[in-house]
């Protein structure tokens, strides 16, 4: 959450550099940044509900606002994993290059944006994220909620099957 924060708040633009996987939090982090490269190779993705876990304000809520809640409901629904392209086509990913330029591009990106008033950056990021900022509220009682959760025996059966390398018997807490 204080990542999240930290991401939103500064009032520099913040570029997520994905090269390799992006999966749980590493997804969220690619769609919390203002701007995102991935590498041709790159892997976007949920695992949460698969070891009883979830993000329960900005990686849900905010996800479903840039790819929309279809496709944010089948990400953590089926927890699929997604090419760079996948992830360019939704719109997590702003663009897609080959591994050997991914370090270039990001710099380039970088030398642009210094290139930009400081000021008008600060102020662009804050009107964009005030479209999102109910979300916040919204990450706040989930967090609590989740804190709740991961006192429960359904929570401890998800992080026993992660630590014993199984697959977790969730249907028996289906209601």
């Amino acid at each position: 959450d204080e990542v999240h924060t930290a991401i939103r708040d500064i009032a520099k633009p913040v570029i997520a550099r994905v090269a390799g996987f992006a999966i749980g939090g590493g997804n969220v982090l690619a769609a919390l940044a203002d701007l995102t490269v991935a590498s041709e190779d790159a892997v976007f993705g949920q695992v949460g509900p698969k070891v009883g876990s979830v993000d329960p304000g900005f990686g849900t809520a905010y996800l479903a606002q840039i790819v929309g809640e279809k496709k944010a409901r089948e990400m953590w629904y089926l927890c699929e994993r997604y090419s760079a392209q996948d992830a360019l086509e939704m719109g997590l990913a702003n663009k897609v290059v080959p591994a050997e330029q991914l370090d270039e591009v990001v710099a380039n990106w970088c030398s642009a944006i210094l290139e930009r008033s400081p000021t008008a950056l600060a102020l662009a990021k804050k009107s964009f994220n005030a479209a999102s900022e109910h979300i916040r509220g919204i990450s706040s009682l989930g967090m609590q909620g989740l804190a709740l959760y991961y006192d429960t025996e359904e929570s401890g059966e998800g992080v026993t099957a992660f630590n014993e390398r199984r697959k977790p018997e969730f249907r028996k807490y289906q209601k």
